[in-house]
């Protein structure tokens, strides 16, 4: 790893001082805020003679009270959830700068295509004949798709970018099963995300590491050896382009020459598709497998566990094995769904994907354009290297070359002071920063993963720079401000451990019933 020269810690700035938490005494629960007799709404009386439950619900067990629910006013519901929501954060509010996770704002002109009753209304049981705008829809995003891939053919089907991995796989063993061998061996370097030696196991296929050289790329000479050691073995090569450090592989053609001669395919990861739109195509360097989050890159919503979208992209070999049904064109405007596909995986979802989402990340590439999506990517590879040119002087950089989209920095020259890359995320919080990622990639101590994406302006980039400055300027002067932060949230630093082995996901009252019994 190269060392860069790093300044002295700057003087701590005064910076938010500890607060009274809004969780402390003046702020309510709902349940706190319940009392008996209480009402938000009245139904009408229903007119149906009532039966008890004990006689409708015969021979099952039923609960020895009522649920404990909150009575409150209508005033007192929506005083809550507007409490809820005020501390929420997002990118509505703020930089949300995330290594590896793209949070770019969304659009609203999505939010009012999507909305269009004649797509939002539609049924999925409806006949072919009478979809067939929404068919053409899906059957241009595909095309769309397979062009900024560089490769032939799309499936819509899976439902997130970890399940377009899954399906990338079941893919590749449908590859090889059709052509009479059974490799178990997955290749996936250090800096992988974690879905995706999830996703290889998931599939039935073992994954194998390989190590990063001293420039942050893949180990060529590594690749060679676990090759040679795995000979007929080697299923595929999965690769994120630009890697998770946020360097482009340069030895990406040669990785593809020498897995494509053991036998083996190339899986290109798309969660960093966001740095080389309209300059460089998967297709182009070898890969025969691409998904795409279009959560990430192409700007449809994150988060809530769903909905998503990962469409998975392929070399036409790969063609025959996609998922049914397959988009078919039949003639000028008119579409069919293939199900008659004796090679494909079968479904990998219900119906055709999620519609709605697809329907924005539509939009967004129309609004854009091929020129639009260039600009995507030159603006998001230039705001992280203004944000990495104003702070690399405070951090140890691990890798000192150019940085795509995202860049990491090691927050390990402050354990000097007894402060982590965590405290120094707690403390960007009393900032009203949303912290980067940390502790990732494995192979970087102390990580602090930064990824501003494109759509935040000078302004607020210079406003995350100096907010970092502070915090670190205070790991000198003031470490434990920031190893007891953050001090103005809702809830103080928790200890995570305990939380996780022991969380408490409910509200708690003096009369509940004993653990392992219905309250």
């Amino acid at each position: 790893m190269a060392e860069t020269p790093r300044s002295t810690p700057p003087p701590a700035t005064p910076g938010p001082a500890p607060a009274q938490s809004p969780g402390a005494p003046g702020f309510r629960t709902i349940y706190e805020k319940s009392r008996a007799g209480r009402c938000a709404y009245s139904l009408p009386r229903s007119g149906v003679p009532e039966t008890p439950a004990d006689e409708l619900f015969a021979g099952v067990v039923l609960r020895e009270r009522a649920a404990r629910l909150p009575e409150v006013a209508e005033i007192d519901l929506l005083r809550h959830f507007n409490e809820l929501s005020s501390r929420d954060y997002g990118v509505e509010k703020g930089p949300y700068p995330l290594g590896s996770c793209t949070m770019k704002y969304n659009p609203k002109i999505n939010e009012r295509v999507a909305a269009l009753p004649g797509l939002r209304d539609l049924h999925p049981y409806e006949p072919e004949d009478l979809i067939q705008g929404a068919l053409e829809l899906m059957d241009t995003l595909s095309l769309w798709l397979a062009e900024i891939a560089g490769l032939s053919r799309t499936t819509l089907q899976p439902a997130a970018g970890a399940h377009g991995e899954l399906t990338g796989l079941l893919l590749v063993r449908a590859y090889h099963e059709d052509r009479g061998t059974d490799p178990h061996v997955v290749l996936i370097p250090d800096t992988a995300h974690g879905t995706n030696p999830a996703s290889v196991v998931m599939a039935g296929y073992r994954p194998v590491t390989l190590p990063s050289n001293a420039r942050g790329g893949i180990d060529l000479e590594a690749v060679r050896g676990f090759v040679a050691e795995h000979e007929g073995d080697i299923a595929c090569l999965m690769l994120t382009n630009p890697n998770t450090l946020g360097l482009f592989e340069v030895d990406v053609v040669a990785l593809a020459g020498i897995v494509h001669e053991a036998g083996g395919l190339l899986y290109y990861d798309g969660a960093n598709s966001n740095a080389v739109l309209g300059h460089s195509r998967p297709g182009d360097m070898g890969f025969d497998i691409v998904h795409l989050n279009t959560h990430k890159t192409f700007s449809t919503p994150h988060g809530g566990g769903g909905p998503g979208a990962g469409p998975v992209v392929v070399r036409d070999i790969l063609e025959p094995y996609l998922p049914t049904p397959v988009l078919k064109k039949t003639g000028v405007h008119q579409y069919t769904l293939d199900y008659d596909r004796p090679k494909s995986i079968g479904k990998v979802r219900s119906f055709y994907g999620n519609f709605g989402v697809l329907v924005r990340a539509y939009a967004y590439i129309r609004a854009l354009g091929a020129d639009g999506l260039r600009e995507v990517s030159d603006a998001a590879v230039l705001n992280a290297t203004y944000v990495m040119a104003g702070i690399r002087d405070l951090f140890e950089v691990p890798y000192d070359r150019p940085v795509m989209h995202e860049f990491v920095v090691s927050a390990e020259p402050l354990r000097e002071y007894g402060v982590r890359a965590l405290d120094v995320a707690k403390r960007l919080l009393d900032y009203g920063v949303h912290p980067p990622t940390t502790y990732f990639p494995l192979i970087v101590k102390e990580a602090l993963m930064i990824e501003p994406t494109e759509t935040e302006s000078k302004d607020d980039l210079d406003a995350f720079v100096a907010a970092v400055r502070a915090v670190v300027g205070e790991a000198a002067s003031a470490p434990e401000l920031l190893r007891t932060a953050p001090h103005t949230m809702p809830v103080k630093r928790l200890d995570e451990v305990a939380a996780a082995r022991n969380p408490v996901l409910r509200q708690r009252f003096a009369d509940d019933a004993p653990a392992g019994r219905s309250a």
